[in-house]
């Protein structure tokens, strides 16, 4: 008799100790198939980091640093432009979105299609501006690829302009593979039945379009995206302001510091260090700092190590750094 109650008690324990581990609905996902399905059964909008690079990749056309060799001889499919998508799924099927067309948009679109598990859909797509990384997967659309019908493009009226009167992207115009949508800075946008994003313009280099971030809102959490800004104090907006209105950010980290590419002119792409953007908001407390998540690093980032001394400092300074494939309910 002593020994069935033991036993039962230690079944009991067992039960328990399952039961603590599970995550609730609102807790990220960073791959794990049982977390990802018990999410799906929930049928939470997720948020999932495509690509975390900056527009060039990795390895990056005419670099013969180790960075690149290696990446050379042995590609790393971890290595993808900077991307967000959104999946939405719901009795009837679902709904996804993309945000930025970056060159490595096929692998992207089959990761979002094949995490999400809706594989025959097309996405929506949301561009922040006309610089390479950021739009150049648009050609993907045409007759060449994928002659899409239809498919919702959101830019700025004067990418808008450049995409309907510039070639070869007019003919996607004409050819009816996009639908170019117009947006209005600060102005509430659906992305998905539950999922929506507020426009919000940031100073960058604008030769071809404006330059916007984005705020997307689920029906629980919300986040900022900003892949791209020239400094945080020619911004407008106050960037801890910012931080305080949502549930995590995704923000600038081209570059480590200065000396990482000591043989370019800073000038003509500048960016917000990630030492400077650590240093800026170093006096916010532990749960400001965390919502940070460092994004569209360049190929001589350091912080693309998660062994190096560089990445060490961010995570010991309270931030983070994205990581490809992870995914974060809203």
């Amino acid at each position: 008799m002593a020994f069935m109650k033991s036993a039962i008690l230690a079944i009991l324990c067992i039960m328990l100790s399952f039961s603590c581990a599970e995550k609730s609905a609102g807790d990220e996902v960073a791959g794990d198939g049982h977390q990802m399905e018990f999410q799906r059964i929930d049928n939470t909008p997720l948020l999932h980091v495509l690509g975390t690079l900056q527009d060039g990749g990795a390895p990056h056309m005419g670099c013969d640093r180790p960075c690149c060799r290696n990446l050379f001889l042995r590609p790393a499919t971890n290595r993808k432009v900077v991307s967000l998508g959104i999946s939405d799924r719901s009795e009837e099927g679902g709904e996804l979105a993309m945000f930025e067309a970056t060159p490595d948009v096929a692998g992207q679109l089959h990761a979002l299609q094949s995490s999400s598990g809706l594989k025959d859909v097309l996405p929506s797509i949301f561009l922040t501006h006309a610089h390479i990384g950021h739009y150049a997967g648009l050609m993907n659309l045409g007759r060449e690829v994928l002659g899409a019908k239809g498919v919702p493009v959101h830019a700025m009226p004067r990418f808008r302009a450049f995409l309907e009167t510039n070639g070869p992207w007019d003919q996607l115009v004409s050819l009816g593979n996009i639908e170019l949508n117009p947006l209005v800075a600060d102005s509430i946008v659906q992305v998905t039945k539950r999922v929506q994003t507020i426009p919000i313009l940031v100073p960058h280099r604008d030769e071809y379009s404006e330059t916007v971030g984005y705020r997307i809102l689920g029906p629980s959490r919300s986040v900022l995206f900003i892949p791209d800004i020239n400094k945080w104090a020619l911004w407008e907006r106050d960037l801890k302001d910012e931080l305080a209105i949502v549930d995590r950010a995704y923000l600038d980290a081209t570059f480590f510091d200065a000396s990482e590419v000591g043989y370019r002119d800073m000038s003509e792409i500048p960016h917000p260090f990630m030492v400077e953007t650590m240093s800026f908001l170093s006096a916010l407390n532990a749960s400001e700092r965390a919502k940070v998540h460092f994004i569209h690093m360049n190929h001589t980032n350091p912080c693309l190590s998660d062994t190096s001394s560089a990445y060490r400092q961010v995570l010991n300074a309270g931030f983070h750094v994205a990581r490809i494939h992870d995914e974060y309910a809203l």
